[in-house]
């Protein structure tokens, strides 16, 4: 066999492994793709049985962006990019005209949606949601974004910190 008929039957053969691969993705339905759509942060999503700190602070996080992107009339998503690092907040801010003003008292809606949620669970009991609230109202921006990013080392923390007062917070976070 020559070196020009090799030629040809390595390009005929992946011409016909093309065809037959864009034929199974048509037939496994890969014409009709649609990403996802993301959902509404409006719209209420419930909890999960969280089980121990870090689960809460992750459901903390996700209800405390969904809040604050309902505010704001965003996506959870678009919102979480944003608040990643203060060039994205920035973009963020001048993509949709939004302050720093307002992007707080967002955020601080959010924080008390999820200390909302939270308890609504079973996950926050009544007597730590109340000063919470209360604190949540009047921080600043940033530690407001760092609560909604870092709400998992937030809790961690004051594990550590409450040592021998674990077992007790525990018993009040089921």
């Amino acid at each position: 066999m020559s070196e020009e008929t090799r030629s040809r039957l390595l390009v005929g053969g992946a011409i016909v492994s093309a065809i037959v691969l864009i034929g199974i993705y048509l037939a496994a339905g890969g014409s009709s793709y649609a990403p996802a759509k993301t959902q509404d942060p409006c719209k209420h999503r419930p909890w999960r049985n969280p089980e121990g700190l870090d689960q809460i602070a992750e459901q903390f996080s996700l209800s405390a962006l969904d809040g604050a992107a309902c505010q704001l009339g965003v996506s959870r998503e678009a919102l979480a990019q944003a608040l990643a690092t203060p060039e994205a907040r920035e973009r963020f801010s001048k993509r949709y005209g939004i302050g720093d003003a307002e992007l707080a008292k967002a955020i601080r809606a959010g924080l008390l949606r999820a200390i909302n949620d939270a308890e609504d669970a079973g996950a926050l009991n009544p007597l730590l949601a109340a000063p919470l609230r209360d604190t949540v109202r009047g921080i600043p921006l940033d530690q407001a974004i760092e609560l909604v990013q870092n709400a998992r080392s937030l809790l961690n923390s004051a594990q550590d910190f409450l040592g021998p007062a674990q077992d007790f917070l525990e018993q009040l976070l089921p």
